[in-house]
């Protein structure tokens, strides 16, 4: 299979047109997941549906397991379903914001945004990455492989990555690389700093539209769709088999926005513009982030990042996927070692 690398944040999301606007019915819903088991490939239109109308009916643990059922676990379906259900039960839409009151939370969360990323520490991390990979539109991941990395951070905005484990075995002498890529296989990031510092740098000219209201582990949240063009975004995406091949896409995706703290608690991001004539076709990422304690200070930092690349091999379309869980951040220099339950999978943690 080939390897792709994805060296900033990216994400793709296909539009779908729908002939009426009004929220999505129980029943209606039932029929999409049903449709779904047919065809799997509808999948993103399900989705763009609950986050674009929302929906009318109480969300029940029946409903979720026929979710997770009939849309194959799919965690972005799951994701939108359960989001449609907390719009609804915080008496989403809200009041919709004035452009004057939109405006002024892009740019007080630009601020905090920047000023944190002017702030930011050295620092490392470890990283825990399942990858899987599937035939495109099936939703039918399978394990591949799992690795621990560790990563060092510099205030700089340069980062180092070592591979301390894959499979559980562990890696002797590893030396630092600028990414994990030479583990084979998908790769990723930026996931620190360069994703938010290119939505909201000036230079970006990123178009914001404020979207809806939602709820961030236990946060009040807003919402607002960006996008930005490729002459600005200029992210990359890397693509190698026999030889390697680069090109650079837009962006746009959706923010979830602190209501009090105007910092950003969730990006879903895709990349767009890609060549036609490119080997990968999509890529997509979605982190989270949370407040994480170094050397007596708080940063809000990665939490989960879900990587997802579409790319063609021959005449099959696959889709990658890696889950990637950011733990325990401590001061640079400090050194990150694997315990016991790095070695478990994440389906086998308690």
């Amino acid at each position: 299979m080939k390897r792709a690398v994805l060296f900033l944040g990216i994400l793709s999301l296909s539009t779908f047109v729908f002939a009426q606007e009004k929220p999505i019915s129980q029943a209606e819903y039932v029929k999409m997941l049903y449709t779904l088991e047919k065809n799997f490939g509808k999948k993103d239109e399900v989705v763009a549906a609950l986050r674009t109308r929302g929906i009318d009916f109480v969300v029940t643990d029946g409903l979720r397991s026929l979710t997770r059922s009939k849309g194959k676990n799919d965690d972005e379906l799951k994701r939108a379903f359960e989001e449609a259900g907390r719009r609804r039960t915080t008496g989403v839409t809200a009041k919709p914001l004035s452009e004057a009151e939109a405006a002024d939370i892009i740019a007080k969360t630009r601020s905090k945004t920047l000023e944190a990323v002017a702030e930011m520490p050295d620092f490392v991390v470890k990283q825990q990455i399942q990858r899987s990979a599937a035939y495109a539109g099936t939703g039918n991941f399978r394990n591949l492989d799992r690795l621990v990395v560790a990563v060092s951070y510099r205030a700089s905005g340069h980062e180092e990555y070592k591979v301390l484990s894959l499979n559980g075995v562990i890696q002797n002498n590893p030396q630092p690389k600028s990414s994990y890529e030479e583990a084979g296989g998908t790769s990723s990031t930026g996931e620190f700093v360069t994703v938010l510092a290119t939505v909201f740098k000036p230079e970006s000219d990123t178009k914001f539209n404020y979207v809806d209201t939602d709820e961030i582990r236990g946060r009040k949240a807003l919402m607002f769709d960006f996008d930005i063009e490729k002459e600005k975004a200029r992210q990359q995406i890397t693509s190698s088999a026999a030889t390697t091949v680069s090109t650079t896409a837009g962006m746009r995706g959706r923010l979830w926005i602190d209501r009090e703290t105007f910092r950003v608690l969730r990006i879903d991001s895709e990349a767009t513009e890609i060549p036609e004539t490119f080997p990968v076709r999509s890529a997509k990422r979605l982190i989270d982030y949370e407040w994480a304690s170094i050397a007596g200070e708080k940063y809000l930092l990665p939490l989960v990042s879900d990587v997802r690349l579409t790319h063609r091999e021959s005449k099959a379309v696959f889709e990658t996927r890696n889950l990637i869980r950011f733990k325990d951040y401590q001061k640079y220099g400090t050194d990150v070692t694997i315990v016991e339950e790095d070695d478990v999978p994440p389906e086998e943690k308690p």
